[in-house]
């Protein structure tokens, strides 16, 4: 088993020299090799994986009424609403650079932050990279942030590339509605009333 381990880990690492650099139609070397930011081990097992810890049968869950649900809900998200109507930044659109300036500002817990998002779904268009592909390509010296956030990318001379946008965009929606100074409105819109 060894040896088949062996032969797969050397095979996913090592680049073919093909794929390493291509001339492009700019009149420079396009270079297609990914500089990985961490080393990875692959191993295969023929053995069976364990049984989950629990059994799925014996699950059970208690009754509950429509109307506790309701109550629940209601008045979590109006207590939000009525604490927020009164914050030191509101922050339209919750999509990559909403969320950004909203992670940065909340650093500072005496800042309590609303964030509006007029979608269902928070996060904008960066649950995919550009042109509907979903690699996201972040130019230095923004990786720094990404470290910070402890996301994982392939590293180039003067980009990274994430490998799935959408693992920006879980990981800093996580991160930054864990912090007690922030509050996402989603299905609310903000319209600018001029007249």
């Amino acid at each position: 088993m060894a040896s088949a381990s062996t032969t797969i880990t050397s095979s996913f690492l090592s680049t073919p020299s093909s794929l390493t650099e291509k001339p492009s139609s700019f009149n420079q070397t396009l270079s297609l090799g990914f500089k990985p930011r961490h080393s990875i081990s692959v191993s295969a097992s023929a053995a069976p994986s364990p049984p989950p810890s629990y059994d799925l049968n014996a699950f059970k869950f208690a009754p509950i009424k429509e109307s506790i649900v309701a109550r629940e809900m209601t008045r979590r998200y109006m207590t939000d609403m009525v604490t927020h109507a009164d914050t030191d930044v509101v922050i339209v659109g919750a999509g990559s650079a909403g969320l950004s300036c909203a992670y940065e500002l909340s650093k500072n817990p005496n800042v309590k932050i609303a964030i509006i998002e007029q979608s269902v779904s928070p996060g904008g268009g960066a649950w995919l990279g550009g042109q509907l592909f979903s690699a996201m390509v972040v130019r230095k010296p923004a990786h720094h942030f990404l470290d910070e956030l402890e996301i994982e990318y392939d590293e180039q001379d003067d980009y990274v590339v994430i490998t799935h946008a959408a693992l920006f965009t879980s990981t800093i929606m996580s991160k930054l509605l864990a912090r007690p100074n922030v509050r996402l409105f989603n299905a609310v819109a903000a319209e600018d009333c001029e007249e």
